[in-house]
């Protein structure tokens, strides 16, 4: 017979994830209903910044929808230049749409003139080096390669919703 502490663990325990200092915030949401089995098998990972308010949108909308997801804050830890990768691929290779355009690191550096000219490689690198460039939120979801930048209801419940 399992003790107390053993059968009243968290999802977050179950799954293996673990907070801290340091560490990025992690918010499990679960539905053990026959119909949303699907959603608790891909996780999401989605990348926000606090003071955004598509990102607070977005994070709403998916706690709603019950979706598992892990939310990682974009300006301390980017996506990986692998995920930048894949979703240049899923955005039809246009690297304008992973940009943040309306944010002050890319006027400053004056990424709008750039950007026509520059190799892919070093767009995807100067993304992965700083968050603040990236378009938000970013979500990523990798067993079936889906990818969306920015905050679209409709666009969201198609690419999520039905599988």
């Amino acid at each position: 017979m399992k003790s107390g502490a053993a059968r009243r663990q968290s999802p977050q325990r179950r799954l293996g994830l673990r907070g801290g200092a340091g560490r990025c915030t992690v918010r499990v949401r679960q539905s053990y209903s026959r119909f949303n089995a699907h959603r608790i098998m891909s996780t999401i990972t989605v990348y926000t910044y606090a003071n955004c308010d598509s990102c607070r949108r977005a994070v709403k909308w998916l706690r709603a929808q019950r979706l598992v997801f892990v939310e990682k804050p974009i300006r301390e830890t980017p996506p990986s230049a692998t995920e930048l990768k894949a979703m240049l691929a899923v955005q039809g290779g246009e690297l304008r749409k992973l940009f943040n355009t309306s944010g002050l690191d890319y006027r400053a550096q004056g990424l709008g003139a750039k950007l026509p000219t520059m190799i892919e490689a070093d767009a995807l690198r100067l993304l992965a080096g700083n968050g603040n460039l990236v378009k938000r939120p970013f979500l990523w979801r990798a067993p079936d390669q889906v990818g969306l930048v920015g905050f679209d209801e409709a666009l969201w419940s198609t690419a999520l919703l039905t599988t």
